[in-house]
């Protein structure tokens, strides 16, 4: 009989805990409804125009010729070297930028967040890059490195007529402008760490870096996901920089740049189109990788990556 009376407890608890997760999940989504309704009221036309043009042979320098092609201009693109070399810059100047804001924004943030004396102006400091417009910043750093003229050009040298130099000055200025972004997402983090855990810890004889690894870490996870996610992204969709400081010259373009040379530049609305279309694939599957890798590692989710 105890042991019955157990079982129906047991019972009574684990389905008290679905109706939680589940009224838990229903509020979630009820708050997240009304952003989503105003997204997909403002972007849907023209993400579903833009998939449009993509199956058509639109060119405004010959309208009368334009017709449908099905998927002819996704061959055509995913066929060019041009684009591919573009996918390649892209990807190495996003991958090598998201990990330097994500170290350099770590040290930030655990230095504002520790600072104890002139917090303040520490914090205020540190934000100053993320306040100047991008357009302003890269054309400081344009003149910082002009042949001649900039003050970081070694003498007889033009860094940004090169490609390797002038991707590591690409890369210079996004890491630059962004680390103070990052270094607020992965602060609220750090805010969230209960210092309890860390003493206790530090008591057991856990020194500093165990103390990040194995405790700071795991629970900034969702802290780590959202600001990695988004500069990643923001990343892969480099364009002012490279706009500012080389136009696309020397090889620099990225997949941005390859879209704005043919959309705006060259009339060709279905190539155009076509990039465009494959750079939102493209930011969707990094999205997902992300959410897959990390999502279910956050404090407090299930196997199913659910919380």
């Amino acid at each position: 009989m105890e042991r019955r009376e157990d079982d129906g407890s047991i019972d009574v608890a684990r389905t008290r805990h679905n109706e939680a997760q589940r009224a838990e999940r229903k509020l979630g989504l009820l708050l997240v409804a009304p952003a989503v309704t105003i997204m997909l009221a403002v972007a849907a036309y023209p993400i579903i125009y833009a998939f449009w043009l993509s199956l058509n042979k639109a060119d405004l320098r010959r309208p009368d010729a334009n017709e449908f092609i099905w998927f002819d201009n996704y061959v055509t693109v995913l066929s060019s070297p041009i684009w591919w070399r573009a996918f390649g810059v892209t990807i190495f100047i996003t991958i090598i930028s998201a990990f330097l804001e994500l170290v350099f924004g770590m040290l930030l943030a655990i230095v504002m967040h520790r600072t104890i004396v002139g917090r303040g102006l520490v914090r205020t400091s540190a934000l100053v890059p993320y306040g100047i417009v991008t357009v302003v910043a890269a054309f400081s750093w344009r003149f910082a490195w002009t042949e001649d003229l900039g003050y970081l050009t070694p003498a007889g040298s033009a860094p940004l007529t090169e490609f390797w130099p002038s991707i590591w000055i690409i890369i210079l200025a996004e890491v630059w402008k962004t680390i103070p972004f990052m270094a607020l997402l992965l602060m609220a983090g750090l805010a969230l760490v209960p210092e309890d855990l860390l003493k206790a810890a530090s008591m057991d004889g856990a020194n500093a870096w165990k103390r990040f690894w194995m405790i700071t870490v795991p629970l900034i996870k969702p802290a780590i996901l959202v600001a990695l996610l988004f500069r990643t992204l923001d990343a892969f969709r480099v364009f002012d920089n490279i706009f500012i400081l080389t136009s696309g010259a020397n090889g620099t373009s990225s997949v941005s740049m390859v879209a704005f040379s043919n959309l705006i530049r060259g009339l060709n609305l279905g190539i155009g189109s076509t990039m465009a279309v494959l750079i939102f694939i493209t930011t969707g599957i990094i999205a997902f990788i992300f959410i897959k890798a990390f999502g279910a590692a956050a404090p407090g989710a299930d196997p199913g990556g659910r919380k």
